[in-house]
């Protein structure tokens, strides 16, 4: 099963230079906190939110799975 591969998603956060809050705010939460416990795999990203990373962190949807 194709998983989300959240490390990747954290590298490219911090290769882009973005914050907690800079992502929570693209993906319309108020707090940093929030998009934490996406990132840190607490909860678990809806397939809306993927397109929108995809945009701010310059990659494809698929980059963002492992098999």
């Amino acid at each position: 099963m194709t998983q989300l591969n959240l490390d990747y998603i954290k590298k490219k956060r911090l290769e882009m230079n973005l914050s907690l809050q800079d992502v929570a705010n693209k993906l319309g939460f108020k707090n940093a906190s929030t998009y934490l416990k996406y990132e840190n795999g607490d909860y678990s990203f809806k397939a809306d939110m993927l397109p929108k990373l995809a945009e701010l962190y310059k990659c494809k949807i698929e980059d963002f799975f492992t098999n």
